[in-house]
């Protein structure tokens, strides 16, 4: 048997040997984010996701953390964190189980099958239940929206440009102001 370090190892080459795109945060494999598509004949199909990864020391004995970075229109989604509720990752994780599992069979089932009696996001899952037209169109307007792939490639950089936007304007207001009572 492989300790858990190797299966790690073995675990996220195997996902950036596949079809996702894979970055490593502070050059560590127990930090990713993976770029993630909506799978294909859902209300997701055309949006792609920046999916944050974190393994922690006993995986595979333990499951993964897994959280959206960019915004999804989801009951089982907690729009803020990103955090995700999936049985299969949170309760009933299993050693069999690898990060391609996650990637290619639970998010796209969670995804395609979402969960209203068990919500992170009670606004989805009270609008999937009452009005699944007026759900459809949200879900679709997130996508639209937020899960472009121009909108993930720099989804952190964009967060903290529109900051620095808005902190220039802020000093530049304050920068007039300044001269004016300098003057006698």
């Amino acid at each position: 048997m492989s300790s858990p370090s190797k299966r790690r190892e073995m675990d996220v080459m195997k996902l950036m040997m596949s079809d996702y795109a894979v970055e490593t945060i502070n050059d560590g494999l127990n930090e990713f984010n993976v770029e993630f598509h909506g799978p294909k004949e859902s209300l997701y199909e055309g949006g792609v996701w920046k999916i944050r990864v974190e393994l922690p020391d006993a995986y595979p004995y333990k499951s993964p953390s897994i959280g959206f970075v960019n915004k999804i229109f989801h009951p089982n989604v907690d729009e803020l964190s990103g955090s995700v509720c999936l049985d299969v990752i949170n309760q009933s994780w299993s050693p069999m189980f690898d990060l391609l599992n996650v990637f290619e069979v639970f998010l796209p089932q969670l995804l395609l099958y979402p969960n209203a009696s068990d919500p992170l996001n009670g606004d989805a899952a009270s609008l999937m239940m009452k009005d699944k037209k007026l759900y459809d169109q949200k879900v679709k307007e997130y996508c639209e929206r937020y899960a472009k792939k121009e909108n993930i490639s720099n989804s952190t950089a964009e967060e903290s440009g529109d900051e620095e936007d808005i902190s220039e304007e802020e000093s530049g207001s304050s920068d007039d102001e300044i001269p004016g009572r300098a003057d006698p």
